[in-house]
């Protein structure tokens, strides 16, 4: 570190930025409603997407192997990081809420991060999520990163009034998303806010037109002098205005007449809109529509392909974000070059029933796949070795080139 530390305390401190520009969490949207995080989840499509992916990552299973010396893998189930990942991270929550709740902070702040608690030995014994708008990241004078986090007073025993807890970079947990400086992500939110904003606000339209009695706003014309306006305008609203009015007989008196001026919702093309925006935001995270309940191009030939890409260029580049950051922040240095953590997407990526048995057909007769390691996928029993569950078996008419017509040769020497 010390070789490097004049180039890193020359660096910039790490921040949500572009430029000089302010943090894109502040600034209204061209639609005019305010997007944030937790108003984008307010969207149905904001929120399918995070739902999606949060709980795709958090029920794939997650293990920690050592490397063989004969160059295969195996399961290290006593290690303690291995309980920590795969069962509870703390006493307070499971895997797969610890994972769920990580991936929702990635998906909306850009940043997940967790406090890791660690044992005398320097092991991972606890980990604890932590709220990426309550963390500041920063560097120290000799150039290594520094999280600061705000702590409120409901989450504090010893100071009941809060304040600023310290943390270095081997206490943190830190999975970054897409960033310039790759030390901290950007919000996915702030970055496509616009997009989110328009969703919310066709939603909010749509809301308030139905709260109308599905008819646009207009005018009351009268041909005189109206005396009390606002008498006139409330008790009209109060006998008109609102869905559970709709379609009553409206009464107009002393020749006045009722315009409409707002636009129909057909005419500003309502549904035009809020359909491509569920795409907008799909397209954002990188979800297949279909997932989001947009069925209006996808087939039942084309949809498994869809799913499958789903695992491929939608999940996997987030996996692989996981298991390096896992790596770099619990695997203590000396177990680096033994062990490693990973995840296993073979399940999403299996296909039908007919698919994995042609699979399994092929692997078993060209001699790559035994009967035990075909069960093993299927999530069945083995077969006990001396039942020959191990064996390796080849199709018996598949010979070298060199080999072929020998059988035929010994029969002519009277071999």
């Amino acid at each position: 570190m010390s070789i490097f530390s004049g180039l890193f305390r020359s660096r910039d401190k790490p921040q949500n930025r572009v430029g000089g520009a302010f943090s894109f969490l502040f600034g209204s949207t061209s639609s005019g409603k305010t997007v944030n995080e937790r108003t984008a989840m307010q969207s149905t499509a904001v929120y399918a997407c995070v739902r999606i992916l949060a709980e795709s990552i958090a029920g794939l299973p997650l293990h920690v192997y050592r490397y063989r010396i004969d160059g295969g893998k195996e399961r290290v189930a006593q290690h303690p990081l291995y309980y920590l990942l795969h069962n509870e991270p703390n006493p307070e929550m499971t895997s797969f809420v610890f994972r769920e709740t990580l991936m929702s902070h990635l998906l909306l702040w850009g940043n997940a991060y967790a406090q890791i608690v660690r044992n005398g030995r320097g092991q991972a014994v606890a980990l604890y999520p932590l709220l990426p708008n309550k963390m500041d990241v920063s560097r120290a004078p000799n150039g290594e990163l520094v999280y600061t986090y705000y702590r409120d007073a409901d989450e504090s025993g010893l100071k009941p009034k809060g304040g600023y807890v310290t943390l270095r970079k081997d206490e943190i947990l830190h999975i970054p998303g897409l960033g310039f400086d790759g030390l901290i992500g950007y919000s996915p939110i702030a970055m496509a806010k616009n997009a989110i904003g328009m969703s919310l606000a066709t939603e909010e339209y749509g809301a308030a037109f139905f709260s109308n009695g599905a008819n646009p706003g207009g005018v009351l014309e009268h041909p005189g002098v109206i005396k009390d306006i606002q008498r006139v305008k409330d008790s009209w609203n109060s006998a008109y205005q609102g869905s559970a009015n709709a379609h009553r007989v409206a009464v107009l008196e002393e020749g006045m007449k009722f315009q409409a001026i707002g636009i129909p919702p057909e005419q500003a093309q309502f549904l035009e809109t809020r359909k491509f925006q569920i795409n907008e935001i799909a397209r954002i995270f990188r979800v297949p529509p279909h997932m989001v309940g947009d069925l209006e191009k996808s087939s039942f030939s084309n949809i498994e392909q869809q799913s499958l890409e789903f695992v491929k260029y939608t999940l996997d580049p987030w996996v692989v974000r996981w298991e390096q950051s896992l790596q770099q922040s619990l695997i203590l240095p000396s177990e680096k070059p033994s062990l490693f953590i990973k995840f296993n997407l073979d399940g999403l990526l299996r296909g039908d029933y007919q698919s994995r048995m042609n699979g399994y057909a092929f692997g078993r007769q060209n001699g790559w796949l035994s009967a035990n390691d075909i069960r093993e996928l299927e999530d069945m029993n083995r077969i006990p070795a001396e039942e020959g569950g191990d064996l390796y078996l080849v199709n018996g008419n598949m010979l070298p080139l060199s080999q072929a017509g020998n059988f035929y040769q010994k029969e002519a020497n009277g071999q």
